[in-house]
């Protein structure tokens, strides 16, 4: 077997096993952990109040398990294509200058170009990055609403009530915020169209050039 053909085998069988991560995020639901004294054990509100918050919250993990399910895999992804695509952006001109008669070097560049594009387009298309910052946010904006209304409820309003219409005001418009990210990213089908045409443009011309931002 030719050093190349080895070196394609490489390749293949590292892009491989890397992508086994984001496989398992993308097949699994993650649970939310225990975060210490909940509204239950809160010296600040009265039992009705107590019972308010805690219905609030229970009805808010549904959401936060979304959330907090979406954004790893959406991480998980990105983290993926931006390793792939920063060492075939290196990689293929080096490739190109390198390949010679031997089919097997072509097929490895191939295979390289290939692989950085299909990533490029799908990171691209379905908006990876936006996506995974749109649910990791709106997670972090919740809980440090949570534990704002456990630890210092006086700054939502001078009483209970209030406090409390105040912190469930706060926590729709996280939930509106969240929810609008997530409908401006969704790709169309233009968009899923329109990367798929780059996609194939880059993987038929050889090197892939630098992606660019959003």
């Amino acid at each position: 077997m030719s050093g190349w053909a080895i070196a394609l085998v490489v390749y293949s069988s590292l892009a491989l096993i890397s992508f086994i991560p984001v496989l398992r995020a993308l097949t699994k639901w993650l649970d939310l952990k225990p975060g210490g004294p909940s509204f239950t054990d809160s010296p600040h509100f009265s039992e009705e109040g107590k019972n308010r918050l805690a219905q609030n919250f229970e009805r808010m993990q549904g959401t936060l398990t979304f959330w907090k399910t979406y954004a790893e895999r959406y991480r998980t992804f990105h983290i993926y294509s931006l390793t792939w695509i920063s060492l075939s952006t290196v990689g293929v001109p080096l490739l190109a200058q390198a390949i010679d008669s031997d089919p097997w070097s072509k097929w490895l560049l191939t295979v390289v170009a290939a692989h950085s594009a299909i990533l490029l387009a799908v990171s691209r298309a379905f908006r990876v990055e936006a996506h995974y910052k749109a649910f990791r946010n709106g997670e972090s904006e919740f809980y440090d609403l949570y534990r704002r209304m456990l630890d210092r409820p006086g700054v939502f309003g001078g009483s209970e009530t209030v406090r409390i219409d105040k912190y469930f005001e706060q926590v729709e418009t996280v939930r509106r915020v969240v929810r609008a990210a997530e409908t401006d990213n969704f790709p169309s089908m233009e968009d899923v169209a329109q990367e798929s045409r780059v996609g194939h443009l880059g993987a038929g011309s050889g090197p892939v050039g630098t992606p660019q931002r959003n």
